[in-house]
């Protein structure tokens, strides 16, 4: 009982427990793996503005894999993230983007110039004649 409170307020105690062990999962990466992931995973934190633990933790499971993988098999850097990182850290984003505060602010927007348009068309209707 008291744990559902607790996350009530704070959030879900197993979400924290993934993300530290995210964290401790980027920190074992080679040093320059690890330096990638870092600046990509502060990108995503400042860009991405997820509200959703659950997705934001998801997203920091998967790039945490992506690293840990690509420095199992060699692959460089660059080949992870091509020539612009800023594009493919918004590329990668789109993938979380249900967590997104943004898509909020977005439907809010639409519903309110659909109510105001259906206002519209009613004064439509009085000019024309």
């Amino acid at each position: 009982m008291a744990t559902k409170w607790v996350e009530h307020l704070t959030g879900s105690l197993e979400d924290k427990k993934r993300y530290r062990r995210n964290k401790a999962r980027i920190k074992q990466l080679p040093e320059n793996y690890r330096t990638a992931a870092e600046a990509l995973e502060r990108y995503l934190m400042y860009f991405g503005a997820i509200t959703k633990g659950g997705i934001l933790v998801s997203m920091l499971d998967d790039l945490a894999e992506l690293f840990e993988q690509s420095a199992a098999d060699g692959i460089q850097i660059r080949e992870i993230v091509g020539q612009d990182p800023v594009e493919f850290a918004e590329a990668f984003l789109q993938n979380y983007s249900e967590g997104q505060w943004i898509n909020k602010e977005r439907e809010r927007l639409t519903q309110v110039i659909d109510r105001a348009a259906v206002g519209d068309a009613g004064n439509d209707d009085e000019r024309r004649i």
